[in-house]
């Protein structure tokens, strides 16, 4: 088996693991409601996806105070 002869030093490994930071989202606006969704999903807010209705969207509740 493979195994090292050296050990790697903390710039080659910070170097190497320069890469790994995750990215901002790519947001999409909808082609129904122009809210901001990733791409090829359903818009949560209309439940649009391709021109055609996919999901009821959930409709919120007004509290009533008793």
């Amino acid at each position: 088996m493979a195994v090292p002869k050296r050990r790697k030093s903390k710039s080659k490994v910070r170097t190497k693991r320069a890469h790994h930071a995750i990215g901002k989202p790519n947001l999409v606006p909808c082609s129904n409601c122009n809210s901001y969704k990733l791409p090829h999903r359903i818009c949560p807010t209309c439940g649009f996806y391709k021109d055609r209705v996919v999901l009821e969207p959930k409709v919120k509740k007004a509290k009533e105070d008793n």
